[in-house]
């Protein structure tokens, strides 16, 4: 079987290409590599999902309306509710590793509570921390809701639907500006520090 003809068998074989490669070069670290790398992993999926719906997804629909042929219908129908179960449960899940790598890095909960209290030698991360739980929220408070009423997963008049993209867009692009210096911040933390200007 070609492992190129799936997604998940091709990302299979990355995770057995990355073991080996890691056990080749000489595991080391501190034992937070696991959750780190599951964090990144994550994170990765959110954040790219979150930019594909802000670059990609949300200028199609627009111009598939003002197209009327073929229309969003395909979009709407078949890719938006799939790219919003994985963009949904990615955000979950990167929030998680990320709390387990607050607890690894700060030695347990004293290193949750210092980034949540941006103290102790974690005030960095302690901001990515706080951002993308800001983000995490408005996944699930904001955005994911009203997609359903959007996306006609759930009833909604018209008058419902106009408001929830307005609702969703917003807190879309909030999380779009906000990934920028969450990103920064958490690239801060395992480099030493932020970047100069």
């Amino acid at each position: 079987m070609n492992p190129l003809k799936s997604p998940w068998a091709s990302a299979l074989v990355g995770v057995v290409l990355a073991v080996i490669i890691t056990l080749a070069m000489g595991a080391s670290g501190t034992g937070t590599g696991l959750t780190i790398w599951l964090h990144v992993i994550f994170g990765i999926t959110w954040i790219g999902l979150l930019y594909y719906f802000n670059f990609v997804q949300v200028p199609a629909v627009g111009a598939a309306l003002a197209d009327k042929e073929p229309g969003p219908a395909a979009i709407n129908k078949y890719v938006a509710p799939r790219a919003l179960l994985y963009f949904r449960w990615a955000a979950v899940l990167t929030w998680l590793t990320g709390l387990s790598g607050l607890a690894q890095i700060g030695g347990g909960m004293q290193g949750i509570i210092n980034a949540f209290t941006l103290s102790g030698g974690m005030e960095i991360i302690g901001v990515g921390a706080w951002l993308g739980t800001i983000m995490l929220f408005n996944v699930w408070v904001f955005i994911w809701p009203n997609q359903k009423k959007i996306l006609g997963m759930v009833s909604a008049s018209p008058e419902e639907i106009a408001k929830a993209k307005v609702v969703a867009l917003y807190a879309s692009r909030t999380n779009t500006l906000l990934s920028i210096p969450m990103l920064m911040s958490m690239v801060g933390f395992g480099h030493g520090g932020l970047l100069p200007l």
